[in-house]
Protein backbone atom coordinates (compact mmCIF):
# COMPACT_ATOMS: atom_id res chain seq x y z
CA UNK A 1 0.00 0.00 0.00
CA UNK A 2 2.87 2.10 0.50
CA UNK A 3 4.35 2.23 -2.48
CA UNK A 4 0.37 2.41 -4.12
CA UNK A 5 -0.52 5.20 -2.27
CA UNK A 6 3.06 7.45 -1.87
CA UNK A 7 2.39 7.63 1.78
CA UNK A 8 4.61 6.02 4.34
CA UNK A 9 4.06 2.31 5.94
CA UNK A 10 2.26 2.45 9.42
CA UNK A 11 5.23 1.64 11.54
CA UNK A 12 7.22 5.08 10.15
CA UNK A 13 3.87 7.02 11.40
CA UNK A 14 3.07 5.49 14.46
CA UNK A 15 6.99 5.86 15.18
CA UNK A 16 7.19 9.64 13.98
CA UNK A 17 3.76 10.95 15.68
CA UNK A 18 4.38 8.39 18.71
CA UNK A 19 1.02 6.45 18.28
CA UNK A 20 1.46 3.94 21.13
CA UNK A 21 -1.80 2.32 20.99
CA UNK A 22 -3.72 3.24 24.47
CA UNK A 23 -6.34 0.70 26.05
CA UNK A 24 -8.42 2.89 27.49
CA UNK A 25 -8.88 3.82 24.52
CA UNK A 26 -10.48 0.01 23.20
CA UNK A 27 -7.32 0.80 20.57
CA UNK A 28 -5.48 -2.25 18.98
CA UNK A 29 -4.09 -1.11 15.36
CA UNK A 30 -3.33 -2.50 12.23
CA UNK A 31 -0.35 -2.32 10.52
CA UNK A 32 -0.45 -4.64 7.66
CA UNK A 33 -1.82 -2.51 4.91
CA UNK A 34 -2.76 -5.52 3.03
CA UNK A 35 -5.18 -6.50 5.38
CA UNK A 36 -6.81 -2.89 5.61
CA UNK A 37 -7.23 -2.69 1.92
CA UNK A 38 -9.44 -6.18 2.39
CA UNK A 39 -11.14 -5.12 4.87
CA UNK A 40 -12.38 -2.12 2.63
CA UNK A 41 -12.55 -4.10 -0.23
CA UNK A 42 -15.38 -6.07 1.77
CA UNK A 43 -17.58 -3.08 2.28
CA UNK A 44 -18.66 -3.07 -1.58
CA UNK A 45 -18.05 -0.76 -4.05
CA UNK A 46 -16.74 2.45 -2.40
CA UNK A 47 -17.08 4.54 -5.98
CA UNK A 48 -19.67 6.47 -5.42
CA UNK A 49 -20.32 6.42 -1.67
CA UNK A 50 -19.50 8.60 1.51
CA UNK A 51 -17.76 6.36 4.54
CA UNK A 52 -18.01 7.06 7.48
CA UNK A 53 -15.28 5.64 9.84
CA UNK A 54 -14.82 5.74 13.63
CA UNK A 55 -11.81 5.34 15.15
CA UNK A 56 -9.33 5.81 12.21
CA UNK A 57 -6.30 5.92 14.53
CA UNK A 58 -2.98 6.43 12.66
CA UNK A 59 -5.01 5.76 9.23
CA UNK A 60 -4.40 2.88 7.93
CA UNK A 61 -8.49 1.69 7.49
CA UNK A 62 -8.58 5.30 5.99
CA UNK A 63 -6.33 4.80 3.40
CA UNK A 64 -7.73 1.55 2.29
CA UNK A 65 -10.81 3.48 2.19
CA UNK A 66 -9.47 5.99 0.13
CA UNK A 67 -7.06 3.89 -2.44
CA UNK A 68 -10.24 1.65 -3.32
CA UNK A 69 -11.90 5.24 -4.11
CA UNK A 70 -14.05 6.32 -1.75
CA UNK A 71 -16.04 9.20 -2.75
CA UNK A 72 -15.51 11.23 0.73
CA UNK A 73 -14.36 9.26 4.07
CA UNK A 74 -15.77 10.92 7.28
CA UNK A 75 -13.32 9.60 10.28
CA UNK A 76 -14.62 10.33 13.59
CA UNK A 77 -11.09 10.01 16.28
CA UNK A 78 -11.39 10.50 19.94
CA UNK A 79 -7.31 10.46 20.30
CA UNK A 80 -6.20 13.88 19.44
CA UNK A 81 -2.56 12.15 18.86
CA UNK A 82 -3.48 11.02 15.82
CA UNK A 83 -4.62 13.84 14.19
CA UNK A 84 -1.07 14.91 12.64
CA UNK A 85 -1.19 11.54 11.18
CA UNK A 86 -4.74 11.77 9.70
CA UNK A 87 -3.92 14.94 8.56
CA UNK A 88 -1.43 13.97 6.04
CA UNK A 89 -3.69 11.26 4.58
CA UNK A 90 -6.06 14.50 4.24
CA UNK A 91 -3.55 16.38 2.59
CA UNK A 92 -2.41 13.46 0.37
CA UNK A 93 -6.21 12.83 -0.65
CA UNK A 94 -7.18 16.46 -1.19
CA UNK A 95 -11.09 17.01 -0.68
CA UNK A 96 -12.07 13.55 0.14
CA UNK A 97 -11.10 12.88 3.77
CA UNK A 98 -12.74 14.57 6.53
CA UNK A 99 -11.60 14.43 10.03
CA UNK A 100 -13.60 15.22 13.09
CA UNK A 101 -12.06 14.72 16.52
CA UNK A 102 -14.48 13.44 19.28
CA UNK A 103 -16.29 10.29 20.82
CA UNK A 104 -18.27 8.79 18.46
CA UNK A 105 -21.31 8.50 20.90
CA UNK A 106 -21.83 11.87 20.92
CA UNK A 107 -20.59 13.64 17.55
CA UNK A 108 -23.32 15.08 15.71
CA UNK A 109 -22.84 13.98 11.55
CA UNK A 110 -25.87 15.95 10.69
CA UNK A 111 -24.69 17.21 6.90
CA UNK A 112 -21.39 16.01 6.79
CA UNK A 113 -22.40 12.56 5.03
CA UNK A 114 -24.03 12.45 1.39
CA UNK A 115 -25.96 9.10 0.57
CA UNK A 116 -25.51 6.25 -0.21
CA UNK A 117 -23.46 5.85 3.18
CA UNK A 118 -21.44 2.86 4.04
CA UNK A 119 -19.82 2.35 7.50
CA UNK A 120 -16.32 0.81 7.76
CA UNK A 121 -14.43 0.76 10.60
CA UNK A 122 -12.33 -1.31 13.06
CA UNK A 123 -14.15 -0.06 15.70
CA UNK A 124 -12.81 0.41 19.30
CA UNK A 125 -13.64 -2.98 21.55
CA UNK A 126 -15.16 -0.84 24.69
CA UNK A 127 -17.68 0.52 22.65
CA UNK A 128 -17.98 -1.57 19.23
CA UNK A 129 -21.04 -3.27 20.68
CA UNK A 130 -22.89 0.08 21.68
CA UNK A 131 -21.93 1.82 18.48
CA UNK A 132 -24.07 -1.26 16.70
CA UNK A 133 -27.08 -1.26 18.41
CA UNK A 134 -27.61 2.91 17.66
CA UNK A 135 -27.12 2.42 14.11
CA UNK A 136 -29.27 -0.83 14.44
CA UNK A 137 -32.14 1.27 16.53
CA UNK A 138 -32.37 4.51 14.38
CA UNK A 139 -36.02 6.03 15.19
CA UNK A 140 -37.01 5.72 11.23
CA UNK A 141 -35.89 2.85 9.03
CA UNK A 142 -34.06 2.12 6.74
CA UNK A 143 -30.87 4.29 8.11
CA UNK A 144 -28.79 6.55 7.09
CA UNK A 145 -26.08 3.99 5.91
CA UNK A 146 -26.52 1.22 3.45
CA UNK A 147 -23.95 -1.29 4.68
CA UNK A 148 -21.82 -1.42 8.11
CA UNK A 149 -18.59 -3.34 8.00
CA UNK A 150 -17.01 -3.23 10.96
CA UNK A 151 -14.47 -5.12 13.05
CA UNK A 152 -15.53 -6.97 16.33
CA UNK A 153 -13.93 -9.31 18.84
CA UNK A 154 -15.00 -12.84 17.14
CA UNK A 155 -17.22 -13.70 20.30
CA UNK A 156 -19.18 -10.77 19.25
CA UNK A 157 -19.29 -11.39 15.40
CA UNK A 158 -20.34 -14.25 16.19
CA UNK A 159 -23.50 -13.61 18.15
CA UNK A 160 -24.52 -11.15 15.76
CA UNK A 161 -24.47 -13.71 13.09
CA UNK A 162 -26.17 -17.05 14.95
CA UNK A 163 -29.03 -18.47 14.08
CA UNK A 164 -31.60 -20.79 16.70
CA UNK A 165 -29.63 -23.07 18.18
CA UNK A 166 -26.55 -22.01 18.72
CA UNK A 167 -24.96 -21.30 21.98
CA UNK A 168 -24.28 -17.74 20.64
CA UNK A 169 -27.58 -17.01 19.72
CA UNK A 170 -29.15 -13.99 21.50
CA UNK A 171 -31.05 -10.64 21.50
CA UNK A 172 -27.76 -9.13 19.15
CA UNK A 173 -28.45 -11.59 16.79
CA UNK A 174 -32.20 -10.78 16.70
CA UNK A 175 -31.94 -6.92 16.60
CA UNK A 176 -29.43 -7.56 13.69
CA UNK A 177 -30.86 -10.06 11.47
CA UNK A 178 -34.55 -8.45 12.27
CA UNK A 179 -33.08 -4.88 9.71
CA UNK A 180 -30.23 -6.10 8.26
CA UNK A 181 -28.22 -9.36 6.72
CA UNK A 182 -25.11 -9.75 7.91
CA UNK A 183 -22.05 -11.80 7.84
CA UNK A 184 -18.67 -12.83 8.99
CA UNK A 185 -16.40 -11.61 5.99
CA UNK A 186 -12.79 -11.84 7.35
CA UNK A 187 -11.08 -13.67 10.43
CA UNK A 188 -8.09 -12.08 11.63
CA UNK A 189 -5.72 -13.54 14.53
CA UNK A 190 -4.04 -11.61 17.63
CA UNK A 191 -0.81 -10.46 15.95
CA UNK A 192 -2.88 -9.16 13.05
CA UNK A 193 -3.33 -6.38 15.86
CA UNK A 194 -0.23 -3.95 17.88
CA UNK A 195 -0.64 -4.84 20.56
CA UNK A 196 -2.29 -8.44 20.28
CA UNK A 197 -5.42 -8.36 22.07
CA UNK A 198 -6.08 -11.56 24.32
CA UNK A 199 -9.00 -12.89 21.56
CA UNK A 200 -9.28 -13.22 17.94
CA UNK A 201 -11.30 -10.65 16.19
CA UNK A 202 -13.48 -10.85 12.89
CA UNK A 203 -14.92 -8.43 10.20
CA UNK A 204 -18.97 -8.48 10.24
CA UNK A 205 -20.81 -7.04 6.92
CA UNK A 206 -23.81 -6.13 7.45
CA UNK A 207 -26.78 -4.83 4.60
CA UNK A 208 -29.48 -2.80 5.29
CA UNK A 209 -32.79 -4.15 4.64
CA UNK A 210 -35.38 -1.53 3.34
CA UNK A 211 -37.89 -2.49 5.56
CA UNK A 212 -37.57 -5.47 8.59
CA UNK A 213 -37.45 -9.28 7.42
CA UNK A 214 -40.68 -9.92 9.44
CA UNK A 215 -43.81 -7.26 10.61
CA UNK A 216 -43.03 -6.28 14.41
CA UNK A 217 -43.23 -3.28 16.66
CA UNK A 218 -39.55 -2.32 17.80
CA UNK A 219 -40.64 -1.48 21.10
CA UNK A 220 -42.29 -4.88 21.98
CA UNK A 221 -39.91 -7.15 20.36
CA UNK A 222 -36.97 -5.84 22.30
CA UNK A 223 -38.83 -6.17 25.63
CA UNK A 224 -40.07 -9.82 24.29
CA UNK A 225 -36.17 -10.27 23.50
CA UNK A 226 -35.38 -8.74 26.61
CA UNK A 227 -37.50 -11.23 28.84
CA UNK A 228 -37.10 -14.24 27.15
CA UNK A 229 -32.87 -14.06 27.03
CA UNK A 230 -32.50 -12.24 30.55
CA UNK A 231 -33.56 -15.68 31.72
CA UNK A 232 -32.64 -17.94 28.74
CA UNK A 233 -32.55 -20.96 30.62
CA UNK A 234 -36.28 -20.91 31.77
CA UNK A 235 -39.08 -21.87 29.83
CA UNK A 236 -40.59 -19.01 27.68
CA UNK A 237 -44.30 -19.97 29.81
CA UNK A 238 -42.01 -18.45 32.74
CA UNK A 239 -39.44 -15.84 31.47
CA UNK A 240 -41.91 -14.07 29.77
CA UNK A 241 -44.70 -14.53 32.03
CA UNK A 242 -44.08 -10.54 33.05
CA UNK A 243 -45.54 -9.99 29.53
CA UNK A 244 -49.02 -10.97 29.61
CA UNK A 245 -51.28 -13.01 32.36
CA UNK A 246 -52.41 -15.17 29.29
CA UNK A 247 -48.77 -15.60 27.82
CA UNK A 248 -49.14 -19.36 27.29
CA UNK A 249 -52.19 -18.76 24.88
CA UNK A 250 -50.35 -16.24 23.18
CA UNK A 251 -47.07 -18.54 22.18
CA UNK A 252 -49.53 -21.63 21.20
CA UNK A 253 -50.87 -19.17 19.02
CA UNK A 254 -48.12 -18.39 17.21
CA UNK A 255 -46.84 -21.96 17.17
CA UNK A 256 -44.09 -21.67 19.69
CA UNK A 257 -44.46 -24.49 22.34
CA UNK A 258 -44.93 -22.74 25.81
CA UNK A 259 -41.89 -25.31 27.15
CA UNK A 260 -39.40 -24.21 24.46
CA UNK A 261 -36.53 -21.88 25.46
CA UNK A 262 -35.14 -18.75 24.09
CA UNK A 263 -32.27 -19.63 22.83
CA UNK A 264 -34.36 -22.62 19.85
CA UNK A 265 -37.13 -19.50 18.94
CA UNK A 266 -35.73 -18.49 15.49
CA UNK A 267 -36.41 -14.52 14.62
CA UNK A 268 -39.33 -15.36 12.98
CA UNK A 269 -41.02 -16.76 15.72
CA UNK A 270 -40.34 -14.03 18.10
CA UNK A 271 -41.81 -11.33 15.58
CA UNK A 272 -44.87 -13.30 15.51
CA UNK A 273 -45.22 -13.55 19.28
CA UNK A 274 -44.82 -9.62 19.88
CA UNK A 275 -47.14 -9.40 16.98
CA UNK A 276 -50.00 -11.81 19.12
CA UNK A 277 -49.00 -9.48 22.13
CA UNK A 278 -49.69 -6.24 20.86
CA UNK A 279 -53.23 -7.77 18.96
CA UNK A 280 -51.89 -8.15 15.75
CA UNK A 281 -52.74 -11.11 13.61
Amino acid sequence: MAALDGLPPLRDVIATHGLSAKKALGQNFILDLNITARIARAAGDLTACDVLEVGPGPGGLTRGLLAEGARKVVAVEKDARCLPALAEVAAHYPGRLEVIEGDALAVDLSGRLTAPVRVVANLPYNVGTELLVRWLTPPEWPPFWISLTLMFQREVAQRITAQAGDDAYGRLAILAQWRATPRIVLDLPPQAFVPPPKVSSAVVHLDALPAPRFPARARTLALVTAAAFGQRRKMLRSSLKSLSPDIEAHLVAVGIPPTERAEQVPLEGFCALARSLDGND
